[in-house]
């Protein structure tokens, strides 16, 4: 149900309110809290997915029984570690990060989470790196989450469309465009160009979260 406030953009959510739904939804332990603070800790920029956010990508992985997952921007590991904890037993993540140093700093927070077997930190531009990645297992993977430069976006999906299995699931944070989605910039219009490249090749939603999240399903 909605009404026609938050059916035209009224989003109801305070920082209390939020603080509440957290700390019944999306509880963090140690290692979750960890990789959560580091950009504060290491001067690193805030822009992590929430934890209500990552809460899902959590439960989205196990819904799919996900084993083969790509992410493309690491941080500082928080996404990552909450995308890994929902796949199968098994699984593997590969996690791209164009920063050194970020990359050094997820690895530590992974490496506390006891996941370093699980996920793998790959640094790098990912468009040099995804073509090894799909090299000799075309549409096989299971899962793709998007959460990096925004110019790059389009060029991600299009790798997503032919490295994805048949119901694989692509996420794509900040779909909004930090909310100047329609503005004349652009990386808007590359944003612009992603969300209308999508409909060929998969089936999708974009989630009303702070800044949208793009769910896609590969037909």
């Amino acid at each position: 149900m909605a009404d026609h406030d938050s059916r035209s953009g009224v989003r109801y959510a305070t920082p209390e309110l939020l603080a509440f739904i957290e700390g019944h939804h999306a509880v963090h332990d140690a290692a979750l809290a960890r990789a959560f603070e580091a950009p504060a800790r290491h001067g690193m920029p805030q822009i992590q997915v929430s934890p209500s956010e990552g809460r899902a990508l959590t439960l989205l992985m196990r819904l799919l029984g996900a084993r083969s997952v790509v992410e493309v921007g690491t941080l500082a590991g928080y996404s990552a570690l909450c995308l890994a904890r929902g796949m199968a037993p098994g699984g593997k993540l590969v996690s791209l990060e164009l920063d050194p140093g970020n990359a050094e700093v997820a690895r530590d927070n992974i490496a506390f989470a006891g996941m370093s077997e699980q996920i793998e930190v790959i640094v790098g531009p990912a468009l040099s790196t995804l073509p090894s990645l799909a090299r000799g297992r075309a549409a096989e993977l299971d899962a793709m989450f998007i959460d990096a430069d925004k110019s790059g976006y389009p060029d991600y999906a299009r790798w997503a469309a032919s490295a994805l299995r048949p119901g694989g699931l692509l996420i794509a944070d900040n779909s909004y465009y930090f909310g100047q989605l329609l503005a004349d910039h652009p990386e808007a219009a590359r944003m612009r160009e992603f969300h209308g490249l999508l409909g060929e090749h998969f089936e999708t939603a974009c989630l009303p979260t702070p800044d949208g999240m793009v769910l896609a399903i590969r037909k």
